[in-house]
């Protein structure tokens, strides 16, 4: 009697720095890609949960105490996510080869040799059933790298094009590039802020945690010498590899710029014009830079349901096909997240997911830990 070879069936989970929730992704790996997602849902975090999370982005008093809670709590919702996923699915638990759970990252600082990302992925296997990989960046950054983007080989695998180079820009809390060059390794970096200073300044101005298809930002007018400012930020000009956060593009850095630029005695939707511009010319800048012959740039992420912003990707970058990843297979919200079922998988298999000339790390590293159910 033969034996059944294992499922290759994988959910990724996950929550970025845009603190809007969990996306959770059931993949079938068993065949070649491009894949497609058989389920999807998203389950936001409650308020409390994002203002603890938001919080532990900065040093707070008793904050280890708080993130063993709040790493408890986002793993309740992350089982939530997978029960979901399964249901809608209509499989059983028990088919998933494994998990694989990113966390939510609070410290990201490669230069130091760490990055931390809060997860409790012991409970998630428990609560599941499921073998849960975590911990995905730890060892790429202890090879040397940066520990992101973890993306750009998952990209490759979904949208390269075997005669084109193609860019991915996924715009989250942070925004990054890959660049899928035919016959050549992908390379990737950060290339600035995505939607988090955005959803910072609409939050504190509209009461909504984020600017709705970008309505109220195209309202407003766009400050020059604000955003040159904004851009003579030594990081925009650091040549990749390299990776950013909220450890830089946050409330004190936002504070800092309004200031200096006066720009804060201006209306609050001009401000949202310029930081979606900031967003959309610094990527633009990259692509320039190290992709000039590339006429296809592929859109994921919050940041790909953002009109404005896509409005402005396309002015910047005239002469390139800006289009958002549902027009080439995979919904925008579910990217990332199939992302991290893939790396789970190369995890179970003992293949490497890091990309080396992307990270910067000494060679290609098996990542993440396994947490058997």
């Amino acid at each position: 009697m033969s034996r059944q070879a294992p499922s290759e069936l994988y959910i990724g989970l996950m929550s970025g720095t845009s603190l809007d929730g969990v996306d959770g992704v059931l993949m079938d790996l068993g065949s070649s890609p491009p894949w497609t997602s058989l389920a999807h849902t998203h389950q936001a975090f409650s308020p409390a949960l994002k203002r603890t999370l938001l919080d532990l982005n900065t040093s707070g008093p008793d904050e280890l105490h708080q993130a063993a809670l709040a790493s408890q709590a986002l793993v309740k919702t992350c089982a939530q996510v997978v029960e979901a996923v399964c249901l809608r699915a209509g499989i059983h638990p028990g088919q998933v080869r494994a998990i694989g759970a990113h966390g939510q990252t609070v410290r990201h600082r490669p230069e130091l040799g760490y990055t931390l990302q809060l997860n409790a992925p012991a409970l998630l296997a428990e609560l599941t059933g499921i073998d849960v990989v975590a911990d995905f960046r730890s060892r790429d950054v202890a090879a040397g790298g940066q520990g992101a983007p973890l993306v750009p080989a998952v990209h490759q695998a979904l949208f390269a094009h075997p005669h084109e180079t193609v860019v991915v820009l996924n715009v989250g809390g942070m925004a990054n590039l890959s660049i899928l060059q035919p016959s050549q390794p992908p390379l990737g970096f950060d290339c600035g802020p995505g939607n988090a200073l955005m959803d910072a300044w609409c939050e504190q101005h509209t009461g909504q945690p984020y600017d709705q298809g970008g309505a109220w930002g195209a309202t407003g007018q766009v400050h020059q010498a604000a955003l040159d400012q904004a851009l003579a930020d030594p990081f925009f000009a650091t040549p990749p590899p390299k990776s950013t956060g909220r450890d830089l593009f946050n409330q004190d850095w936002l504070d800092h710029w309004l200031t200096s630029t006066r720009l804060h005695e201006q209306a609050a939707q001009d401000v949202q014009a310029t930081l979606c511009e900031l967003t959309a010319r610094s990527a633009a800048l990259s692509i320039q830079a190290f992709a000039p012959l590339a006429r296809q740039l592929v859109v994921c992420g919050g940041g790909a349901l953002n009109g404005a912003l896509m409005k402005r990707l396309k002015a910047n970058l005239t002469g390139m096909v800006v289009e958002p990843s549902d027009a080439h297979g995979l919904p925008v919200m579910q990217v990332e997240a199939a992302a991290f079922a893939w790396l789970a998988q190369r995890h179970v298999h003992h293949l490497a997911g890091n990309v080396p000339e992307v990270t910067g790390a000494r060679g290609p590293r098996v990542l993440g830990a396994l947490y058997p159910a």
